[in-house]
């Protein structure tokens, strides 16, 4: 069964930057795109590099190590060396707290 875990603050999350969370133990990568929340497993399938760490472009995460793209709303593999999607989490604003389901 999926758990709701409390993962950050909302007021942290901006537009403009990916913010990387451990939720459960597990690395997430937080987003938010037209008012909504995303969470993605944070890491790269391509290699070891933070999506948090990645820059947001027109709904993508751009793998900074590669330039690959990922969409921030699925996971969904944009552009190489990126071939295989990334998880992607529930997640939602709850008051005034992101909480991702695991």
């Amino acid at each position: 069964m999926t758990a709701w875990h409390d993962a950050a603050p909302a007021a942290a999350l901006s537009e403009a930057e990916p913010l990387g969370v451990a939720v459960d133990g597990v690395p997430i990568a937080l987003f938010l795109l037209d008012g909504a929340v995303f969470a993605l497993h944070d890491l790269c399938p391509h290699g070891q590099a933070r999506l948090s760490d990645g820059f947001i472009e027109d709904g993508c995460v751009e793998c900074p190590l590669h330039q690959g793209l990922v969409d921030i709303r699925d996971g969904a593999p944009r552009s190489e060396p990126i071939t295989g999607p990334v998880r992607s989490y529930p997640a939602r604003i709850e008051g005034d707290r992101i909480q991702v389901a695991i």
